[in-house]
């Protein structure tokens, strides 16, 4: 561990220059994101359009809406493209009070988390997005027209992709729990029933109500949380013998 333990304030003010400094890269993020705004969220929309109706569309109500969209796909975008940034400021945050060969994990961390984050919206979008939606426009008719608007459909997928992103940093997060010694396999095997409620009301808070989208949240938490158990098993902190 650090020999010299540093005051609150000194902890405070490093906070303070990291968040600056993540703050930072999610702008220059956003200003680069901001002239593909149209095509990234035209990517975006696919999922939903390729399963509308052909009289259906994307609307907008208020007078600014499209336009605000655009700079919140903007800012989205900005998130994913700096996370590297982010997650580099928060093990550098951390690493003072670890070992020093601890802190030689610190690019290996950056890159996996960075990777299992996109891999998670990826899953969200390539996955979860079509049969979700899919779902939601069986219920259109000829008297009911799906006429879904850009603002609470960008609400609605920043949310899910999000949460999938930091849903699949679980294995990461329990790897570097388990190396410091905090959790183990055997105690994470024995709260495997307050994972399998926390899973699924997690699904419920982040996607629409109805079972299906639920369950490819759910059920990937809990695979995750399984091979959690297992990597905290192969490369955790073994325990000394008395």
């Amino acid at each position: 561990m650090a020999d010299e333990k540093l005051p609150f304030t000194a902890h405070l003010e490093e906070l303070r220059r990291r968040l600056i400094t993540c703050f930072i890269a999610i702008g220059v993020g956003f200003i680069i994101s901001y002239f593909f705004s149209k095509r990234i969220f035209h990517v975006l929309m696919e999922p939903l359009v390729s399963v509308l109706p052909p009289e259906g569309s994307l609307i907008f109500t208020g007078v600014t809406e499209a336009f605000f969209t655009y700079l919140k796909v903007s800012f989205l975008a900005g998130i994913f493209m700096a996370s590297p940034v982010v997650l580099y400021q928060l093990w550098s945050f951390i690493s003072p009070g670890l070992y020093e060969r601890e802190k030689s994990h610190v690019f290996p961390f950056v890159i996996f988390s960075t990777i299992f984050f996109v891999g998670g919206a990826m899953f969200g979008y390539y996955l979860v997005f079509p049969v979700g939606f899919k779902f939601f426009m069986s219920f259109a008719s000829d008297v009911i027209r799906p006429l879904p608007s850009v603002k609470e459909y960008l609400s609605f997928s920043a949310k899910l992709l999000i949460a999938f992103g930091v849903m699949f940093e679980l294995p990461l997060f329990v790897l570097f729990l388990s190396k410091i010694g905090i959790v183990n396999a055997k105690m994470l095997s024995s709260q495997r029933k307050y994972a399998f409620i926390i899973a699924f009301v997690a699904a419920a808070l982040f996607t629409p109500p109805d079972v299906i989208t639920q369950l490819m949240m759910a059920v990937p938490l809990l695979l995750l949380y399984e091979v959690s158990i297992w990597v905290a098993r192969f490369f955790g902190k073994k325990q000394e013998l008395p």
